[in-house]
């Protein structure tokens, strides 16, 4: 019997058996996350150099995209080499990081989709008072609670997860560390402690899906109030893109959750866990800038300056030469 003391090491588990699908499997991680990061930074870098972008709503999806970047960056790069190389360890102290900033970039993420919920549901319910809830203020506050929210529960959560006694050996049935699959290996008899740990999360998911739903309630009866066919359609592609996304993200959340034992599997499991934690983050992007001609004006600028700026270095080093 072992406890969590003496664990120096988690075994990941495999993506693949053979060393040819390994090698496949490295390569679509390598490739989602590339999409990603050139999706999200792109999205960053035209908010952030285009003045014109500097609204709440787009303020709201620049920290979308960050938290995007840092899910990205805190699962795949472990996976990636652990498929490269053929192994599956990963460190105490290196799963104990990867479940905190898991957790941490998780629970950001959904308040902050819960905050852009609510800039939708004052832009189309209270338009006139919208520039006095959502000052530069007021967005800095909020955008700071979404991301304090998530420190504070990934940091209880990573403290009680690691504070209980792990006897069930060191085996994780996930490509990365996550806090249902360490509680899994918990010999403690304290059911009410697991409970709390797991009970922190769901609260504050419940809390924020609740008010999704109560938001999107409210801006469904007003865009049906709008006369013409013009203004409904304009209110309701504002609202898609964000739809589409927490749609996307709870219901994978929930369902590799909350499904019942008797459908769980390995080969299910894992392919829920890709699901929500690198494609979810790779397809934001794509989502958001398909029916945002803004965002994608902004991006066609930045791209083909940034296209004009390398080729002018070229032809400058070419001059020197």
């Amino acid at each position: 019997m072992s406890n969590s003391s003496s664990i120096s090491h988690f075994l990941l588990l495999a993506l693949a058996d053979t060393w040819q699908l390994q090698i496949l499997h490295f390569c679509l991680l390598l490739g989602i996350s590339l999409a990603a990061l050139l999706g999200n930074g792109l999205i960053i870098s035209a908010i952030a150099c285009g003045h014109h972008l500097h609204t709440p709503t787009f303020f709201f999806l620049l920290n979308l995209a960050l938290s995007d970047l840092g899910s990205i960056c805190t699962t795949v790069p472990k996976a990636m080499h652990n498929s490269l190389w053929n192994t599956r360890t990963i460190s105490y102290s290196g799963c104990a990081a990867q479940v905190f900033f898991f957790s941490f970039l998780m629970s950001a993420e959904f308040s902050l989709l819960t905050v852009m919920c609510y800039d939708r549901y004052v832009s189309i319910c209270k338009p006139l008072h919208y520039g006095t809830l959502l000052g530069s203020r007021a967005c800095a506050h909020t955008a700071a609670a979404a991301w304090a929210s998530g420190f504070l529960n990934a940091l209880l959560n990573t403290r009680n997860t690691f504070s209980l006694p792990l006897c069930k050996g060191n085996a994780l049935g996930q490509f990365f560390c996550e806090i249902p699959q360490i509680l899994k290996l918990s010999c403690s008899h304290s059911t009410f402690r697991k409970i709390w740990i797991s009970l922190l999360g769901v609260c504050l998911a419940f809390g924020c899906f609740v008010f999704t739903v109560f938001s999107y309630v409210q801006i469904f009866r007003a865009v049906l109030r709008i006369p013409s066919e013009q203004g409904r359609h304009k209110a309701f592609s504002t609202c898609l893109p964000h739809l589409a996304v927490v749609s996307l993200f709870v219901s994978t959340g929930i369902f590799a959750y909350l499904k019942p034992s008797s459908m769980s599997s390995p080969s299910l499991d894992l392919a829920l866990s890709v699901l929500y934690s690198v494609v979810t983050p790779a397809l934001n992007p794509l989502i958001y800038s398909l029916r945002n001609q803004e965002l994608k004006d902004a991006l066609g600028k930045l791209v083909t300056s940034t296209s004009e700026a390398i080729n002018s270095l070229f032809c400058y080093r070419a001059f020197r030469i």
